[in-house]
């Protein structure tokens, strides 16, 4: 992936860029992501998948890597984002989805995967072995992670058949925050120390030559630390610029490699800024962006409760989580309250386990429903600017229609807004 190995490398050269890799597979996300991008003539517009939405089984999406390809492909074309500027990347690729196996078949299992999606054409390869399966050692020992993951970079080049020049470009680490958010309550972390960060890339760069994979090591353009920056159900850790001036300054000789930043979501503009500042010029964010994509869908869903009649209304809030309640199996591991309490971590927790039953038949029929609901009834302005104030500052400037899609995307770009300030500064 030879745009971001270029901008990378503008990076490296003291120019003060970055690249946001939004990591979703919900429809409306992507638009929006693209949307926002062809807005802002983006050269470059990352969409991730992570193993458990997108594998060789289906994931939780129900997808492979080649249907993810043609399912963002298609919203590309749609909205008229060139398919040429589309990069799609692969998110904690390794045996995640595959724990509850021996750790031999979860990596035969995360062997297939990488092929897979680098075959479909995915030119961005997150190597994540970080996690124990089931005859591991908790916590992995750091060699046992570094050695999986040359072994998929290995699997990864095998299944490259194109130009040399377009061959996928690698992301390394292995202090990996959990995807999707913490589990646990936090206050603070603790920042990755430089000496532990280039351990890491010395041992993955001696790891990748002794399986012949220079030629792939010189792709590498990422590693994965821990800057301090993470959130969990109700609290986010902000990042502290001055608890990672070592780290920051530890990277600038190391060529061709930056920090990659994972759950970045919620930070402000200027910490986001600051990251990229620091070397941190890959910002990763996923539930951030469907936090926002449910905020938008339930003022869609109050609008139509003031607007329509309760015998047409698609009550798509009361649907989604009716269906939380009775598939539990995404959120039971995380969410620990009871009643009224846990009614509130399923409908706002920045975790967003939501994001995992967008999918649902029962689900995507409300929304269907909600939004022809509101395109017979169009959306009074004063409730727009109740319950959409950012979609309404929007429809006002004439950037936007009052059509449901329209005000979901253009609530979503509030949030791409500062990833976007932040990788392009003097844009």
């Amino acid at each position: 992936m030879k745009a971001i190995r270029a901008l990378v490398a503008e990076h490296k050269a003291g120019k003060r860029v970055g690249i946001t890799s939004v990591c979703t597979a919900h429809s409306l996300a992507i638009e929006a992501t693209l949307r926002h991008a062809l807005a802002h003539d983006a050269p470059i517009a990352l969409i991730e998948a992570t193993s458990n939405q997108v594998n060789q089984d289906g994931g939780y999406t129900g997808m492979t890597p080649v249907d993810y390809r043609a399912f963002v492909s298609a919203i590309a074309d749609r909205v008229g984002y060139p398919r040429a500027r589309l990069a799609l990347g692969g998110d904690h690729l390794g045996p995640n989805a595959w724990t509850r196996l021996p750790a031999e078949e979860a990596m035969a299992k995360a062997e297939i995967m990488v092929r897979d999606y680098v075959a479909a054409g995915f030119g961005k390869i997150h190597l994540d072995c970080s996690m124990s399966c089931a005859d591991d050692p908790v916590p992995l020992p750091e060699r046992a992670i570094a050695e999986r993951a040359a072994r998929l970079c290995a699997a990864a080049e095998a299944a490259y058949s194109g130009d040399p020049d377009d061959a996928p470009s690698y992301i390394i680490g292995t202090e990996v925050p959990v995807p999707g958010g913490a589990a646990e309550d936090l206050d603070e972390l603790a920042v990755t120390t430089p000496d532990a960060a280039l351990a890491t890339i010395a041992m993955h760069r001696d790891l990748f030559a002794g399986l012949g994979l220079s030629g792939a090591w010189d792709r590498v353009i990422a590693t994965v630390v821990q800057p301090g920056v993470e959130f969990d159900h109700d609290k986010v850790v902000d990042y502290l610029p001055e608890k990672a001036t070592a780290l920051s300054k530890a990277i600038e000789p190391v060529d061709h490699i930056v920090f990659e930043a994972h759950s970045t979501d919620y930070q402000t503009p200027a910490a986001l800024a600051a990251l990229v500042r620091d070397h941190f010029a890959i910002l990763k964010v996923g539930p951030g962006v469907t936090f926002a994509l449910r905020e938008a869908l339930w003022a869609l869903d109050a609008i139509e409760r003031e607007t329509v009649t309760p015998e047409r209304r698609a009550n798509l809030r009361d649907v989604a989580i009716a269906r939380m309640h009775a598939e539990p199996g995404n959120w039971s591991k995380y969410y620990h309250g009871s009643g009224a309490g846990l009614d509130f971590q399923l409908n706002y927790s920045f975790s967003d386990r939501i994001r995992y039953y967008w999918p649902d038949s029962a689900i995507t029929a409300a929304q269907d429903k909600l939004f022809a609901n509101l395109r017979e009834t169009v959306p009074p302005l004063p409730l727009v600017s109740q319950y959409l104030p950012i979609a309404f500052a929007a429809h006002r400037a004439g950037r936007t229609t009052l059509d449901p899609v329209d005000l979901v995307a253009a609530h979503i770009g509030a949030t791409l807004d500062a990833y976007h300030g932040a990788c392009h500064p003097n844009v």
